[in-house]
């Protein structure tokens, strides 16, 4: 059976929080959900300080979405590892997320419509 892969505009205003600071925050994010999977929110890259995120070796590969690519968020105490993605290349049916990046939600990150 296929996952069914469903991009829709995020209606509102999306915040990215970690280590106490916004890291971006955003009219346009993207709202994706896979199969019956939680939605994920991704983030226009202008919308976010990248200075916050460095990039790591870590990648993974999904048939549906491409290759993500992780980075890094740097905060003031503490830096959280492959917290953040994005996929550089999607498939044609994921086009919509280029240039868009995703958090990982945790006790440290915070994803949420404000």
């Amino acid at each position: 059976m296929t996952t069914k892969i469903t991009i829709r505009t995020a209606e509102g205003t999306w915040t990215v929080r970690a280590g106490g600071a916004v890291l971006g925050e955003s009219q346009h994010a993207l709202e994706l959900t896979e199969g019956d999977k939680a939605p994920v929110i991704y983030f226009p890259r202008e919308d976010i300080a990248m200075a916050f995120l460095d990039t790591t070796e870590h990648s993974t590969q999904c048939p549906l979405k491409g290759e993500a690519r992780y980075y890094s968020i740097v905060t003031k105490s503490q830096v959280l590892d492959n917290a953040a993605w994005s996929y550089e290349s999607p498939t044609t049916a994921t086009a919509r997320i280029k240039d868009h990046l995703a958090f990982r939600n945790s006790d440290t990150v915070t994803v949420e419509r404000v």
